[in-house]
């Protein structure tokens, strides 16, 4: 057991971690490695999916994005629920899930059968996301030593990343687009069995009174809003679209004014008036924006405009996803070094110079340029991702590390899912309307890019090619114009973090 020890000023030094607890980090790595594997094998099986069950755009965003929006809402309410019944029982009790809703998707015959069993992974998700990280604030009190930590929880989430496809190439390649699911549950199985010999378990000893009612604003006003501005962004605004966007305005007000009013909030508003804490949470969540929007359109791209296999595509994706752990991994170094908004900062720039990288890339000869770019979105993601994880979690008391985690947490998975629903519906949006489809083509030919290339193949040799090259040029349109909004959004947050006035940590 760790023991204080107290300081020359006279101070306790907080407890340094035991070879338990780092042998337990792992253990809480490995429940990472189960999302982050998840998530990048199903945007490589993405082509793959949509031959076999031919969703709709619509449908297909959904299959993507379901899984963050559940997440999104419920994260914040499954932090405070493990802050209450412990941490670790919520883990277990979340890993067991994600891996029976894997088996339900893996086996789904239909779009709507996907999509259903994505939301339930989302249910599953909410409990082991705030649960790793909250686990990892009570069992690394030293600050250097839980950065570092945060690194290597960090870090793994980019091997995860790394690993899916990977993993995922080579099972498209040998088996049907379903065994990617598969994946999670020996990891799941692994999770079950190591975590409750070598976590400890934690839980806010006076939680104070649960409030169903802040749980269920929660959900209204996550949910809503963000897929207001999916729809907005894929088909433009309209009167339902409005009107759903302002219900989850209105309950996010509601919820925001009776967590003031709470003497024990689900969400304490009191740490937004810390400017790190501000920062933190939105590095966190456009880090991620960027990231995803380029896995979402960047294995269609190098597939289904390149021509490459999946393996190919998981193999070209892989330095973008290295970068990202080694980014992880160095945050530790570079906060000791500069204060963590100017890191915060530079790691955004890098990811906006990585974005501009994608300008280069065409319909032929675009790979290198891809490369390129992904490195730099992943290396500053890395950093990013780490930096404000760190400052988030350490912002808040041990016993209330669950809610903070959420936090984080919300913030990653709502820029996950507004990155592949803003940036990837601005895409499709702008390859829909590049398109120019041949006479008696149906319109659904340009539901998305694998139905337009698999209509090509339906023509005349004398008119697939010239349609094929408006198809390839459409969708690489549609890459640069998200690109742009990508390099401004990314470099207004880095200017924005470098400004930010905190005293050195």
């Amino acid at each position: 057991m760790n023991t204080p020890v107290i300081t020359p000023d006279h101070g306790v030094a907080p407890p340094r971690a035991t070879a338990r607890d780092w042998a337990g980090l792992a253990v809480l790595a490995l429940a990472l490695l189960l999302l982050a594997v998840d998530a990048t094998v199903l945007d490589l099986a993405v082509p793959a999916i949509s031959a076999d069950l031919a969703p709709t755009t619509p449908q297909l965003l959904w299959i993507i994005d379901v899984y963050s929006f559940v997440l999104a809402g419920l994260l914040v309410v499954m932090g405070n629920l493990g802050d209450r019944i412990g941490r670790r029982k919520l883990l277990l009790i979340g890993a067991a899930g994600f891996g029976l809703a894997s088996a339900v998707a893996a086996w789904a015959v239909s779009p709507e059968m996907l999509i259903a069993a994505r939301v339930l992974q989302g249910i599953a998700g909410a409990t082991l996301m705030p649960a790793t990280l909250g686990l990892i604030r009570s069992m690394f009190q030293d600050a250097r030593q839980r950065t570092v930590a945060i690194g290597v929880w960090s870090a793994m989430a980019g091997g995860g990343a790394a690993a899916g496809p990977l993993v995922g190439g080579w099972l498209l390649e040998h088996f049907w687009w379903g065994s990617v699911f598969l994946v999670n549950l020996p990891v799941m199985a692994g999770l079950l069995v190591l975590a409750p010999v070598l976590i400890p378990e934690s839980r806010d000893p006076n939680p104070g009174r649960f409030d169903a009612f802040s749980a269920v604003l929660a959900m209204l006003a996550l949910v809503p809003v963000v897929y207001a501005i999916k729809e907005t962004a894929a088909h433009g605004l309209d009167l339902g679209v409005l009107v759903i966007g302002l219900f989850g305005i209105g309950a996010g007000v509601a919820f925001v004014r009776r967590q003031r009013r709470l003497a024990d909030p689900m969400l304490d508003l009191r740490l937004f008036a810390l400017p790190r804490f501000r920062v933190a949470v939105l590095t966190n969540m456009l880090a991620v924006f960027a990231l995803a929007g380029v896995l979402f359109f960047g294995s269609q791209y190098l597939q289904l405009v390149l021509g490459r296999s999946p393996l190919d595509a998981g193999l070209l994706m892989v330095p973008g996803l290295v970068a990202s752990v080694v980014g992880s991994l160095a945050a530790a170094l570079l906060v000791r070094r500069w204060r963590p908004v100017v890191v915060l900062g530079g790691a955004l720039a890098i990811a906006a110079l990585g974005s501009a990288a994608f300008f280069a890339v065409d319909a032929s000869t675009g790979a290198g340029a891809f490369v390129l770019g992904f490195t730099g979105i992943g290396l500053g993601a890395g950093v990013a991702m780490t930096v404000s994880a760190d400052l988030v979690v350490g912002s808040a008391p041990e016993e209330r590390a669950g809610a903070a985690a959420a936090i984080s947490e919300t913030a990653y998975e709502v820029g996950l899912a507004l990155g592949v629903a803003v940036l990837g519906s601005t895409v499709m949006a702008v390859f829909r309307r590049g398109l120019d489809l041949p006479a008696g083509m149906t319109a659904s030919a340009s539901d998305s890019l694998s139905s337009a290339v698999d209509a090509a193949d339906a023509l005349p040799p004398s008119t697939a090619g010239d349609f094929l090259s408006s198809v390839h040029e459409a969708f690489v349109s549609g890459i640069h114009l998200t690109v742009l909004g990508m390099v401004a959004v990314l470099l207004f947050a880095a200017i924005t973090a470098i400004r930010t006035k905190t005293p050195r940590d």
